[in-house]
């Protein structure tokens, strides 16, 4: 029987890493059966890099998009990689790294999907959007990944109101709140039910 559930964290460019960070503490001060094994970066100098050393979680450079995802397949079998979590990555995975991995892959988005989703819709491009339209509500979502952005079933998400924020970076500080509420949840409540089916 497995005892442990084994995820590795995927950030792009210059991520600042507040999820990532907020999840690793959430696991560590819970005593969580979950092991960070890794986080992958694909600059050297991206800034969530100080977040990885300072919680302790191994972190791995893959700079090159060409083999990015043969290298990052053969990390997830070498350290026996149970769910990917996306923490500020950007890139399309192919379809045949989807279909590998299938089910195993999860990423929170900042607005109620199915609203707000889709290419280009990420960070303060959609909390300027919701704020233009004059909307009373947002929240985030955790959702599966599959071949188009933001469009896996959504494994949950939480609705705030913002009708009283006066700005997109005020929607911004309120969503990330809930972002780092629900995700670690969603982790944990992922963790154990796998472990239960062992």
């Amino acid at each position: 029987m497995q005892k442990k559930f084994n995820i590795a964290f995927l950030t792009s460019g210059k991520s600042r890493g507040s999820n990532f960070e907020n999840v690793v503490k959430y696991i560590f001060e819970n005593h969580l059966p979950i092991i960070p094994k890794f986080l992958v970066v694909t600059k050297i100098d991206a800034p969530i890099i100080q977040k990885a050393k300072r919680n302790n979680v191994k972190y791995i450079l893959l700079p090159n998009k060409k083999n990015f995802e043969n290298e990052l397949l053969n990390l997830l079998s070498k350290y026996e990689i149970n769910l990917i979590v996306l923490a500020g990555f950007m890139r399309k995975l192919s379809s045949e790294f989807l279909q590998s991995f299938n089910g195993k892959i999860i990423n929170i988005h900042p607005a109620l999907l199915p609203k707000h989703g889709g290419k280009g819709m990420y960070g303060m491009r959609v909390h300027k959007i919701v704020f233009e339209n004059r909307e009373k509500f947002s929240g985030a979502t955790v959702h599966f990944v599959n071949e188009k952005y933001d469009d896996g079933k959504i494994l949950f998400q939480k609705k705030i109101s913002i009708g009283h924020l006066k700005s997109p970076e005020e929607i911004a500080h309120s969503v990330l709140k809930i972002e780092h509420e629900i995700y670690p949840k969603v982790i944990e409540k992922l963790a154990y039910q796998f472990l239960g089916k062992n």
